[in-house]
This record gives structure tokens, sequence and C-alpha cells, in this order.
């Protein structure tokens, strides 16, 4: 598992509120060009859809595994014998939110070099994601 954070200037309701929609995700995460929802509705836990991802035939099934507005929010994604989990805790300060985000890659047989390259790469990768949507959120903040 790794771990790296960011900071965001907005109050925890509107970063928790962006992060956790899945339909966000194409606009702040740099390896999805869509998604696809297979379930519709609200966010919460067991929400599911389909991550088009820049890589041609790689659309792993997404879940949401925790949803706990302002605190936790978690998703796994599987592909092949590769399994990815995210876990998203936002913290409240005086300035915005701290978001940490904890990620995990698991692999089996012939996709381990896969999962072990995915891990490898995920820190620098999430951290300027991350970055990226609080630049979003901090400029939807300001209107």
């Amino acid at each position: 598992m790794t771990e790296v954070g960011s900071f965001f200037r907005a109050p925890t309701a509107e970063v928790f509120a962006y992060l956790a929609d899945p339909r966000n995700r194409p606009q702040w995460q740099s390896s999805l060009r869509a998604v696809e929802m297979i379930d519709d509705g609200e966010v919460a836990a067991g929400m599911r859809w389909r991550d088009i991802t820049a890589i041609p035939g790689v659309r792993p099934t997404m879940v949401i595994t925790e949803c706990t507005p302002y605190r936790v929010w978690s998703e796994r994604g599987t592909w092949g014998g590769v399994s990815a989990d995210l876990c998203l805790r936002f913290t409240q300060t005086k300035q915005g939110t701290k978001v940490l985000a904890q990620v995990a890659v698991t692999a089996q047989g012939p996709w381990r070099l896969a999962g072990g390259l995915a891990l490898r790469l995920a820190p620098t990768a999430l951290k300027a994601d991350l970055d990226r949507a609080a630049v979003i959120v901090a400029a939807r903040s300001q209107r």
C-alpha cells in the first residue's frame, strides 16, 4: 500500500462531493478518457461503473466500497487479474480540506508484472491527479 496527500482550498463537503462522484473523474484523472456508468442515481456504496482508460481495451470495472460523507470514500477496480483499491480520507482544516489517498494493487499469475508496474507508478500519478482536482474544486468554490 502507498499513500499520498493533497490539500484543497475548499470546504470538505465540496471536495467530497466532487471526488466521490465517478462522473467527475475524467476531468481530473489523467488516465481516463470517460466513465461508463453501470448504476445511476446517488453516489453510494455499491455504485458501479467502467473506466474508459487512455490505454485501448483497458476498461476496469469499478465499485464504490465505502461512502461515509465528508470522511471516507473507497473504491475497488478490477480488470483481468489485477485489482486496485483506492481509499480517500478527508480532514477539514481552517484553510480547506486535506485529502489522504491510500492505494493498493494486487495481481494474479501473468498479471503480476502489470500490477507491480501500476503500484510503482501510482503515487506520482495519483498525487498529480489530486492536485489537478484541487485546482478545479478551488475554482468552483470561489464562484
